[in-house]
């Protein structure tokens, strides 16, 4: 037994490059991030979620006393004792990503006190997982779209995502830029965060598709099941939703609804959740992809055998690259982990988690 003697967290902040950020629905002007240190036999897990500082509270207030003196290596004990902890408070939202965080942090302690790296100790399906470039906010132009996307294709991306939906009268000609772009070698997704109706996201799911998009994410709210459905059955292009998802049943009712299930380990109760995640895909048939967060996904998707790509988002390769050593490069389209580091392969950078806290 390794006995968890302490747990600590850190709140990040990182602000947005050129001011505010939009998608279809919402605007942003920082990044941040929620760290879960958790440390055993003079090892330190690293675990993390975008969430807002409220989740350190929980970690701190709620969740931190039932793991000192638990077992580090039996993570089904402690995620039991977490979701026992949680109940009275709410776990979806701020309490699943709090759990997330912590659970991620116990994998990465587990798999470095075992000294291996935590795609071979969830037991790799792959060695290199596919990538698509996630970015072209819908504040940017379509000059400065057409250069992001540019940019992508020459570092070695296949595959790219926009954000569409803040203007629905422009957004044919947008898709049609972002082709022109990319060219024809190269896959193209859409995501409208929920912001068109079902009528509107149908109507220009045909004009999109003439643009060769492959990928259509959150054409209506991801609450709104039945539109979803009607999109997967009308739609000419594959409809993903679930980066909202926070536990197994969530991701049991999405299934009927859409063509991609997509997951997201700092939201769905970390590595433990995602994996039951794929272990749903596996039953259903389905396809999975994972939403953000590249640094830990290399090592979940690696070992999620109905992993189709990973979502490298522009804020969170920033982030992670600002905070962490070890973070791995996107080549050919695909991002290798790194066998000879243990855990997660990352480690903190002290002076820049200094400068980022808030």
């Amino acid at each position: 037994m390794q006995a968890i003697d302490a747990v600590d967290t850190r709140v990040l902040v990182l602000p947005t490059e050129l001011g505010p950020e939009t998608d279809g629905t919402a605007v942003w002007r920082e990044t941040a991030m929620v760290l879960a240190l958790v440390r055993a036999g003079g090892v330190t897990g690293i675990g993390y979620s975008y969430v807002t500082a409220a989740a350190a509270r929980v970690i701190d207030d709620v969740l931190a006393r039932e793991l000192i003196g638990s077992d580090a290596l039996a993570i089904p004990a402690a995620r039991a004792k977490l979701l026992r902890a949680i109940r009275n408070h709410g776990r979806d939202g701020i309490g699943a990503c709090a759990i997330s965080a912590v659970d991620i942090a116990l994998w990465d302690l587990k798999a470095k006190l075992l000294g291996v790296a935590l795609a071979d100790l969830l037991g790799a399906a792959r060695t290199v997982v596919p990538v698509y470039a996630s970015g072209g906010f819908t504040s940017q132009s379509d000059d400065e779209l057409a250069d992001e996307l540019a940019g992508y294709v020459a570092a070695g991306h296949r595959r790219v995502k926009i954000k569409v939906g803040s203007d629905p009268r422009h957004d044919v000609e947008r898709v049609a830029r972002a082709r022109a772009a990319i060219g024809p070698g190269v896959e193209l997704m859409i995501d409208a965060n929920g912001a068109y109706t079902r009528k509107q996201a149908l109507a220009l799911a045909e004009h999109f598709a003439e643009a060769g998009v492959v990928y259509f994410e959150e054409p209506v709210s991801a609450d709104d099941l039945d539109g979803l459905r009607l999109l997967r059955d009308r739609a000419p292009m594959a409809i993903a939703a679930g980066e909202y998802g926070y536990d197994p049943m969530a991701f049991h009712r999405l299934a009927d609804c859409v063509d991609i299930v997509q997951a997201d380990a700092t939201r769905a109760l970390g590595i433990t959740g995602f994996l039951e995640v794929d272990a749903m895909c596996i039953a259903r048939c389905l396809p999975l992809s994972s939403h953000c967060a590249p640094a830990l996904h290399a090592h979940a998707g690696a070992a999620a055998t109905q992993l189709v790509h990973l979502e490298y988002f522009r804020d969170h390769a920033r982030m992670e690259a600002r905070v962490f050593d070890g973070t791995l490069p996107v080549i050919a389209g695909g991002i290798a982990y790194d066998r000879t580091r243990p855990g997660l392969g990352i480690e903190l950078r002290a002076r820049e988690v200094a400068r980022l806290a808030a």
